[in-house]
Parts: structure tokens; sequence; C-alpha cells
């Protein structure tokens, strides 16, 4: 569905940016990181924070999109999405996000809205398509432990952990070519099985799948494991993925506007 132009539409692209939901003091919030919004502002796009969506506002919402910007969290997806219990009880949920990204993904990439999505949201991605996820990496034979140290300082946390392998002839061998470089790592869970259709971009050094792609929708889409995110401007592998997303999203701009111009007018 494409949406009607107006003089008053924003110079950048959209990105819709869902937030997270946390309980601060005794109320609700919904919350969105900081790095996020500014990764989004990196790739040249402006960023919209929503909140959380009913079914029915789902399409709304793509009609005012060019772009979707999948953030990570605390957060893990629900594991009855993937008809699992929940192997560790003390691990935080959120069951709001998930009631409605899950459903939001699958849509975007049928319509062709440009989607990058960034640890939670690539693993909110896999199980959208169908997969389903290790709920404890570390606990599977020869898996590494891709925590962070939490009592590190942040830089450290995010600092560089491991090579990621690009696989070949896919979109990021495209993007940053074939050579191995290093990521941060601070996630728990992982890719168990792979949705059907998505394509594996990189893998850590113990298999573990680092970045997918789904080749058969219409519009750009990478997810990753890792947090390019981080101090973003500083890092040429982010910059490059952040353009070409933010490239992405002008790109599918202009279609919609080149749609809208060529459509006939009813008299």
């Amino acid at each position: 569905m494409n949406r009607p132009a107006s003089p008053r539409s924003p110079a950048r692209p959209v990105v819709l940016v869902p937030a997270c939901n946390r309980i601060v003091g005794l109320h609700p919030f919904h919350i969105a990181g900081q790095k996020y919004i500014d990764a989004v502002r990196l790739a040249g796009c402006l960023p919209l924070v929503v909140p959380s969506a009913q079914p029915h506002e789902i399409d709304e919402l793509l009609d005012l999109a060019d772009g979707v910007f999948l953030t990570g969290s605390p957060s893990n997806v629900h594991p009855r999405h993937f008809d699992e219990v929940v192997h560790d009880p003390s691990l935080p949920l959120d069951t709001v996000r998930d009631d409605w990204t899950l459903p939001l993904i699958p849509r975007a990439l049928e319509r062709g809205v440009p989607l990058f999505a960034v640890c939670r949201g690539f693993q909110e991605t896999n199980v959208a398509l169908g997969g389903t996820l290790h709920q404890a990496v570390r606990e599977r034979p020869h898996m590494m432990d891709h925590r962070s140290d939490d009592a590190q300082p942040v830089d450290a946390q995010y600092g560089p952990a491991h090579a990621v392998t690009v696989q070949p002839g896919g979109l990021l061998e495209t993007l940053l070519g074939s050579a191995d470089f290093k990521v941060n790592s601070l996630h728990g869970q992982g890719v168990n099985r792979l949705a059907a259709g998505l394509r594996v971009e990189a893998r850590a050094p113990d298999g573990i799948v680092e970045a997918f792609s789904l080749p058969s929708a219409p519009g750009f889409n990478l997810g990753v494991q890792w947090h390019p995110e981080w101090k973003a401007r500083d890092n040429p592998v982010s910059m490059k993925l952040l353009r070409a997303f933010g490239d992405a999203c002008r790109s599918f701009r202009e279609l919609n506007r080149e749609t809208v111009r060529e459509r006939p007018r009813v008299p």
C-alpha cells in the first residue's frame, strides 16, 4: 500500500523504531535507547519511536514508514513463540513488544520496507519468520559464551569480542567485502533453527549465525547479532551498514513518490 504524497512530508526518510516496555518507579514506560536513535540519524533518516501498536494499527504505521529499525534490548523474545517454555525465569521478557513486532516484521518485508534488525531485533526476525532460538547459547556443546561481563565498564562490554566470517555471495559480502572483522558480543540467546528463506550472511567462530538476510524480500533487509550502533560514527563497518540502510530508505521513499505521481487522477 502506498501512502499519499504530501508537500509537508519530512525531507528525510521516516524510520520506525519500536520501543521497549519497562516499569520505572511504579509506572509503565515506553523506552528506546538513545544509541539506536543516533544510529538512525547517522543513516540520514528521521527516527519515529513507536510505543506499541494494536494489530489493526500495524499497516497504518507501515504506511508512514520508509524503513524499520529493530533495536536490541535486555529483554528476550518469549519462547512460547517458538513452542518452548522459559529456560531461565530470572531473565527479562517483553511480551508487549513481542505482540506487535512479530507480526510487523513479515508485513514490512512483504511490502519491501527496508529493515535493519539488531540483537533482539535479529532474534525477533528469525522467530517472526518461523525460526527458533537457543535460550542459553553457552550451554550448547562447543558454543562460546557470547554474553558480556556486566562488571566491566561499558566500553569494555561493547569492545571487540570475536571475529565473524562473512559468507560468500551474500549481501554482507557486497557491502563489506569478504574479509573477517571483529564485533562486540552481548547476547545470551542466539539462532537455533534458521527460519525458512533466510540466508546466513556471517558466522561466529563457534558457528552461531551472526547475520542473515531474506533474499526473497523485495526490499533491503539485514539482521545482525552484534551492536553496530555502538559508537557507530567511529566504526567503518557500522557506517557502511547504516549508509546502506539509509540509501535503501531513501530509494523506497522516492519509489513511493513516483508511484503516487504516476497514479491516474480520478475525474
